[in-house]
């Protein structure tokens, strides 16, 4: 049985104990009160575990605001009673560590996945099969191969599989995603965990879905492209962007929508990057190199008539050409 992952309101919990510790951490009722917090539920135990290696193990300038936003609540700690700490919780300088933390734990996942990518960050793995995998930017998967099964959980972002070829090789090669189980033994297929769906796009052989509940069996073939989600699954008719093109390190978009397009460009940046409503269904099509988000963006004006609106290196919006 999986343990339950913990939520925001968790989090800001273990920080505030790891806080009053540094504080008072000689006096044995705090560290008594501290483990019956931590043994009173799992998922306590696990975002004190995460907290601790946040702020001790990992680089904290991969999580924006972080270290700055510890370091606060630390020094205000000393000054300031339980009830003003836990309001400093809820403002925008924790919104790097406590919301961070609690939306989805998706930074987590990388830190205790087998295999992660961070922000802009694109690698390569050869699996215990000789499968090649490629993570996508904010990627995380952990593996489970055994002489039972070969087994991908892909917890976040994207993934590319190209199927080992070896002749003795007898289990399938399957990636669990939060919607389905997919299964292939030849050939090169794209998933990706978006927050709502997994999207699935095949570019040789074919992919088996496996639906839980359902037992059907659905295939996807070559050149497919399809989306899962809770309602059930559907072929793509029309794709605005090539699924497997960031493996090359490009964006290449078919008409798509402007929106879309920098929804998918803010996964290789920090920050926020948004546009306008009155130009969101503006349509580009083109081929973009990955290699350099900023440079990226400002070939935009070039091709549709917008201006970039750019307050700090972190915080980009598109606005109409007026």
């Amino acid at each position: 049985m999986t343990a339950a992952q913990p939520g925001a309101k968790t989090v800001k919990q273990a920080i505030l104990w790891m806080l009053r510790l540094r504080e008072h951490g000689y006096e044995p009722s705090l560290q008594h009160q501290c483990a019956q917090w931590r043994n009173a539920r799992p998922e306590h135990e696990q975002a004190w575990q995460r907290v601790i290696q946040m702020h001790q193990d990992l680089d904290l300038r991969a999580i924006p605001g972080a270290g700055v936003a510890l370091q606060t609540l630390e020094t205000s700690q000393r000054r300031l009673h339980r009830r003003q700490a836990l309001k400093l919780l809820g403002g925008v300088g924790i919104v790097g560590a406590a919301a961070w933390l609690g939306k989805d734990l998706e930074a987590l996942n990388a830190w205790t996945a087998d295999y992660a990518t961070g922000t802009g960050e694109r690698r390569s793995f050869t699996l215990p099969d000789g499968s090649l995998m490629q993570l996508n930017t904010r990627s995380a998967v952990d593996l489970a191969f055994n002489d039972q099964q070969r087994l991908i959980h892909l917890k976040q972002g994207e993934l590319m599989i190209t199927c080992s070829q070896a002749p003795n090789l007898q289990q399938p090669l399957l990636v669990q995603t939060r919607e389905a189980l997919l299964e292939g033994f030849t050939g090169r297929f794209v998933a990706r965990q978006d927050s709502d769906c997994t999207r699935v796009s095949v570019s040789h052989g074919r992919v088996a879905i496996h639906r839980p509940g359902t037992g059907q069996l659905q295939w996807i073939e070559s050149g497919q492209d399809w989306r899962l989600d809770a309602q059930g699954s559907q072929q793509l008719e029309h794709v605005d962007m090539d699924a497997m093109a960031w493996s090359e390190g490009l964006i290449v978009t078919r008409d798509m929508r402007l929106f879309d397009f920098l929804a998918q460009v803010s996964r290789y940046r920090h920050g926020y990057l948004g546009c306008s409503d009155e130009i969101a269904d503006l349509r580009l099509s083109g081929v973009f190199r990955l290699e350099d988000p900023e440079q990226l963006l400002q070939l935009l004006p070039q091709t549709l008539p917008v201006r970039l609106r750019q307050r700090t290196r972190w915080w980009v919006r598109v606005e109409r050409l007026t």
